[in-house]
């Protein structure tokens, strides 16, 4: 019974396209805080769900035991000490008994830290394959709390244990090239999506206009949304603005750098907002004129998407996966990282142009409109069945190269698979192996 669920998919004739497929997400945190990697999540097991498919989530302690439907079985944890809000789960050996018994055909870490990591154990004690996902620059994080030398360590560390996995997925094409540059194999795009039903310019509110503004709405409102860290860069906006009038800015979110940025923006028109979710957060959007985001370490930036689909044009740094969301005088503006008098003139042009921004705007939802979770799910599926078809297929061609004297070397490198792998089938018993293997 304990390897019920792989003998299942391995014995049955039933089509891979025809099965319904059962998920083990591994993820540090989920729905105990807001971030892009919770957020993405949320809505890939809602339409998982939507596509007929099982899910259970391995996550820290603190929230709620489930989801849509979906079981979250929670881990003792502790705070991470570089950043307070994120609880690290301990990989308890009760993991084993859960996945016992839901019996996955597949496990997906996402951005495997520490109990990320025990997915690769139980992907091969369940012998199901491994998928994990890369969702925020971690090496490059390590500059802003003073350890950038340990930046090649953590590298290192990303591109052994990702070619341990089965398939890498990067949610945009900067971080593709990225790991590929570092020689991380096995590398597919994961696609961006968004609520455009949820985020939408019909959500503008001159009450939330208001409270953003602090009771001055006349005046223009530039909005950031996202973690209050180091990493976001978020003093810069305030030389970007310095040289401007009659602008507002506010601060959505939270996190461990809120006291420096408090301080740091004491005496100006700054709004700190706090947490904000649903119909709030998305009416901050819709009502804000312009969103700013100074960060040069995001993946992708899903709050550049939110903004956008609100309608609400973007001028960002051009790094990272910005890039692959912002379009240059299209549906918004980049700047070159640090370059304070770009980003002013840029934000400033956008401020002093209403019908300039308003086309931007308009423009930035249309593009939204292309990219929904639901395509981005129905992507992640043809990937989950591309693997398990390969899965049920691997015994037999890795059988088919041993007949020839094929080396493990040779065999994986032409299957494209890992030796994690390769060892994962040899050990089932169905690879009938030739004495120099």
């Amino acid at each position: 019974m304990e390897e019920g669920g792989v003998m299942t998919l391995r014995q049955t004739a039933t089509p891979i396209s025809d099965l319904p497929i059962r998920v083990a997400f591994f993820t540090e945190t989920f729905l105990a805080r807001t971030d892009g990697i919770g957020t993405r999540l949320r809505y890939t097991i809602q339409h998982l769900h939507q596509l007929g498919h099982k899910v259970i989530v391995i996550t820290s302690e603190g929230g709620p035991a489930e989801f849509d439907g979906a079981d979250i079985v929670r881990m003792p944890s502790f705070i991470f000490p570089l950043y307070p809000e994120i609880k690290a789960a301990i990989p308890w050996p009760s993991i084993g008994n859960v996945l016992g018994a839901f019996r996955p055909d597949l496990i997906h870490a996402l951005q495997p830290v520490l109990l990320g990591a025990s997915a690769f154990y139980y992907s091969s004690a369940r012998r199901v394959p491994l998928v994990v996902s890369h969702h925020t620059q971690l090496p490059r994080y390590l500059h802003y709390y003073r350890l950038g030398r340990l930046e090649g360590v953590m590298w290192r560390g990303i591109k052994s244990a990702y070619n341990r996995a089965d398939l890498t997925l990067v949610t945009s094409d900067a971080m593709q090239a990225m790991l590929a540059e570092r020689s991380v194999q096995r590398i597919k795009l994961w696609p961006r999506g968004v609520d455009t039903q949820l985020f939408h310019p019909g959500r503008a509110s001159r009450e939330m206009r208001t409270r953003l503004t602090q009771g001055h709405p006349e005046e223009k409102l530039v909005l950031y949304a996202g973690r209050l860290s180091a990493e976001k860069e978020i003093e810069q906006c305030k030389p970007i603005l310095s040289g401007l009038s009659g602008v507002r800015l506010a601060l959505v979110g939270d996190g461990p750098y809120r006291p420096n940025l408090e301080q740091h923006y004491a005496g100006t028109p700054t709004y700190f907002a706090g947490y904000l979710k649903g119909e709030e957060l998305a009416s901050a959007y819709a009502s804000a004129d312009v969103f700013l985001m100074p960060s040069r370490t995001e993946t992708l930036g899903l709050v550049l998407l939110e903004a956008m689909a609100s309608g609400c044009p973007a001028v960002a740094a051009n790094a990272g996966g910005i890039a692959d969301v912002v379009r240059e005088g299209v549906t918004g503006r980049l700047y070159s990282p640090l370059d304070i008098s770009g980003a002013s003139a840029a934000l400033s042009q956008l401020l002093g142009d209403s019908t300039y921004r308003d086309a931007l705007g308009r423009q930035a939802r249309a593009e939204t409109e292309l990219w929904s979770w639901e395509n981005a799910t129905r992507q992640l599926e043809t990937f989950y069945r591309e693997l398990m078809q390969r899965e049920r297929e691997l015994p037999r061609r890795i059988s088919d190269h041993h007949k020839v004297g094929a080396t493990i070397e040779n065999t994986c490198e032409s299957l494209q698979i890992s030796r994690v792998t390769y060892r994962r089938h040899v050990a089932h018993g169905s690879v009938k192996t030739s004495p120099s293997n």
